[in-house]
């Protein structure tokens, strides 16, 4: 029998994992090993995929996957109990702490002048990225949804010079399985940090410790920091942290970041471990005693077979030989065995799959969550069932449920776009506008007082107010639309989306886990392709990149709200939602065209955690929300300023450098039209609009600033396009390249050919699809 056959609600103890490479790895390291127990809690409302509980936390698996599965032992899942075993208390062992484990005549510190680096690494969701932030006081964005750190952040300990602190993304285990695995495990193999802080979930235990046993075996000195431990106490569960101290030879310090406690007696053991070098004690996982003891024999066999390999490339030489027992061929590639090695390194993982009945891969994932379970057992009370996940339970009740799921997805995310075009986001740019436009009153009554020269006071007022102005009364909408993507990031909540997901998005070639990096996208194309890192396989990140800017980014929202006032200002919220859905509509045709062109092939499968539901933190959110009102500010007075100015001066003068009286005689209007000709087509031929598409490429928000500078007044708009001609522009603008930003991300994450497709190829899509509704409506009408 396979797990895809066991009944919700069923419990069954794992009899053999099929599958293969990585993936099969990664299915191990999740925790899916043989004689482990897991259960299923549900399935996703479309059927698929599946949602299993192991290792007291939530994992998704689709049915093919979970086909790959056997289970035997089928029963009842049990209720997680307060636990009541007696443990022997012991005194603090004190590693990390002055005096105690060196040697005040032979230790050697490092000199005072040395940087003190330090590799932050965890699971996804144990809270890494807000105890960066404690650490550095940076403003990091903080999230819920498995990979949201997808990038390298450094930053200095607040108030400890020659330090630096470097955020990994969160990982599970240290496989090459994704991209974000590859990155961690090379900073930690290839930059050689002076110590490592490892963070775990204290709720999730045994999940968290499959990462530290196999940072311990990097030989580099290591802190334990157990963070949500006021989580554990609430819940009538304990950490024996002497014990746990003492079993795994490294400091443990308990902790809570998000409120701040125990944050300095970490960063004191740090700093002590790193200055001194003081490697984690020397602790043999695999017993002697336990299954024959033959993982034992095969693990120290491949520690003196590649001794002198290890050392020459400088990789631990207990981590390589756990690597190669489990098959990394990575590591086997950098210890550059002969063949007489690699026949005797073949001969000994032989042996020990015969002596211990299961393949090596298997055998070193249980060796590690055999270690942990003894851990454990020793050292964790473990709490009543806590009252996140029992909120989580009966929130997914209706938010993943069977009839519900979809339906609370488009009304959620409805209301979103309603709150932020239709109430809060609008009230609050027509509060900015009003106030902008007096004080362009009060500047230009003051200059005609003052007599100011007519060049610079048209600068002032045609090209700053305007122009930089009018892009400003957007702030507001861009700043709430990102507050509730935010909340709904850090609540938990996309997780169960890509979740939901899944299975439509696999229809048109993508995975449920690329849901995500294009609902991002919705914010700012930038950090959405950023996003697509997390994504395991090369062919799934690849499609997400270049269907992502085809969701409207907020940049966009000062394009569409314009032009829906002027034009259609009786249906100015349906305009939004029409142009939201079409770029949502257009991304699946492109998928399919893709998905049967450039890559051909089925999306890689969807393994991912979905954490509890949790409160997002008003200071997460604050950091996020003026991170990126400053962005926006930055842009408005950098590029789209100079891009203002640019065009004032180009509108404001001839070629002789003589002021003009109609702008027709501009050196913008000569160059505009050699171009407005490709547009006349749609409607919008008008040189001043091509323009501002052209602007449009340095940043989304020039388009508005643009026409504002160069037609003056919306009434002169009104009298030069049709409203058929505004909705084939909205569409263009909807379409067309993205802005600089964007190309340049998407030139890091694919390189230069990629990038001048997605703008040659954007390009193209936009002027057909703009042309089609012109024709239509132009029929229609």
């Amino acid at each position: 029998m396979t797990l895809r056959d066991l009944p919700v609600g069923k419990t069954a103890t794992i009899r053999s994992v099929g599958g293969e490479g990585a993936l099969r790895q990664h299915f191990l390291d999740m925790g899916l090993i043989p004689q482990g127990e897991v259960t299923v809690v549900k399935y996703a409302p479309m059927g698929d995929p599946m949602e299993l509980r192991i290792h007291s936390y939530e994992l998704t698996l689709r049915l093919a996957d979970a086909e790959k599965i056997e289970i035997e032992n089928i029963r009842d899942a049990g209720q997680v109990k307060p636990e009541k075993k007696e443990r022997t208390v012991i005194p603090h062992p004190g590693l990390g702490e002055g005096g105690k484990y060196h040697e005040k005549e032979t230790e050697h510190p490092l000199p005072d002048t040395e940087v003190l680096t330090f590799a932050l690494a965890g699971n996804q969701n144990c809270g890494k990225t807000t105890l960066f932030n404690q650490l550095t006081g940076s403003s990091q964005h903080v999230g819920n949804f498995p990979g949201v750190t997808v990038d390298r952040k450094d930053g200095t300990i607040r108030g400890k010079e020659n330090t630096l602190v470097t955020d990994l993304p969160g990982i599970y285990s240290m496989s090459p399985y994704s991209s974000e695995e590859i990155v961690t495990r090379n900073f930690v193999l290839n930059e050689h940090p002076k110590g490592i802080i490892n963070i775990v979930d204290a709720t999730n235990i045994e999940r968290n410790l499959y990462l530290t046993m196999q940072l311990m075996e990097l030989d580099i000195p290591m802190v334990l920091a157990l963070n949500m431990m006021d989580e554990v106490r609430e819940n009538g569960g304990s950490i024996l942290v002497n014990q746990m101290e003492e079993m795994l030879g490294i400091p443990v310090v308990p902790i809570s970041a998000a409120k701040n406690e125990g944050i300095d007696e970490l960063v004191a053991h740090a700093l002590h471990v790193a200055k001194y070098q003081e490697r984690p004690k020397e602790t043999d996982y695999c017993d002697a005693n336990e299954d024959g003891g033959a993982v034992h024999r095969c693990l120290h066999a491949i520690m003196h077979l590649i001794e002198d390999h290890a050392k020459a490339t400088q990789i631990p030489v207990r981590f390589a030989a756990a690597k190669l027992a489990e098959g990394d061929t990575l590591i086997l590639e950098a210890l550059k065995l002969d063949q007489n090695e690699k026949e005797m390194l073949e001969h000994i993982v032989k042996q020990m799959e015969t002596e211990r009945g299961l393949d090596r891969a298997a055998a070193i994932a249980h060796m590690r969550f055999d270690f942990i379970e003894n851990v454990c057992d020793e050292t964790v009370v473990k709490p009543r069932e806590s009252k996140e996940h029992l909120r989580s339970v009966k929130i997914d009740k209706i938010l993943t449920g069977k009839y519900t799921a979809i339906p609370c997805f488009i009304g959620i995310m409805g209301l979103v776009f309603f709150l932020t075009f239709g109430v809060i986001g609008a009230f609050l740019q027509n509060i900015l506008e009003v106030s902008i436009d007096a004080l362009g009153g009060l500047v230009d009554q003051w200059m005609g007082a003052a007599n100011v020269n007519s060049v610079l006071r048209s600068l002032v007022m045609d090209g700053i107010f305007t122009g930089v102005g009018s892009v400003l009364s957007f702030l507001p909408i861009i700043v709430t639309l990102f507050f509730f993507l935010s909340m709904l990031e850090d609540s938990g909540y996309m997780a169960r989306v890509a979740f939901v997901m899944d299975k439509l998005l696999r229809k048109i070639g993508l995975s449920g886990r690329s849901i995500v990096p294009m609902l991002v996208g919705f914010g700012c194309t930038v950090p959405g392709v950023m996003a697509s890192r997390t994504l395991p396989s090369e062919r799934d990140r690849k499609m997400t990149i270049l269907l992502t800017p085809f969701m409207s980014c907020s940049a966009k929202l000062p394009i569409y709200a314009f032009f829906a006032a002027a034009f259609f200002p009786k249906h100015g919220t349906l305009v939004m939602i029409a142009l939201y859905f079409g770029g949502i509509l257009m991304g699946i045709l492109m998928a399919l065209v893709f998905r049967g062109t450039l890559f051909k092939g089925n999306a890689v499968p969807f393994v991912m955690e979905l954490p509890n539901y949790r409160m997002p933190g008003a200071k997460n959110v604050g950091h996020l929300l003026w991170d990126k009102a400053k962005d926006f500010l930055q842009r408005a007075f950098t590029v789209i300023f100079m891009a203002t100015l640019v065009i004032w001066f180009l509108q404001t003068f001839d070629g002789h450098l003589n002021i003009v009286s109609d702008s027709q005689e501009s050196i913008l209007a000569t160059v505009a039209s050699v171009i407005a000709p490709v547009f006349a087509p749609m409607g919008f031929g008008d040189w001043r609009i091509s323009t501002a598409l052209i602007t449009g490429f340095m940043a989304k928000e020039s388009v508005v600033s643009t026409l504002s500078v160069l037609f003056g007044q919306t009434s002169v708009l009104l009298g030069c396009i049709t409203p058929i001609s505004a909705a084939s522009l909205l569409v263009f603008c909807l379409l067309y390249t993205p802005c600089v930003a964007a190309i340049a991300s998407i030139k890091r994450e694919l390189g230069s050919k990629w990038a001048v497709g997605v703008v040659i190829g954007q390009c193209v899509i936009a002027w057909v699809a703009a042309f089609v509704v012109y024709l239509v409506g132009s029929a229609i009408v």
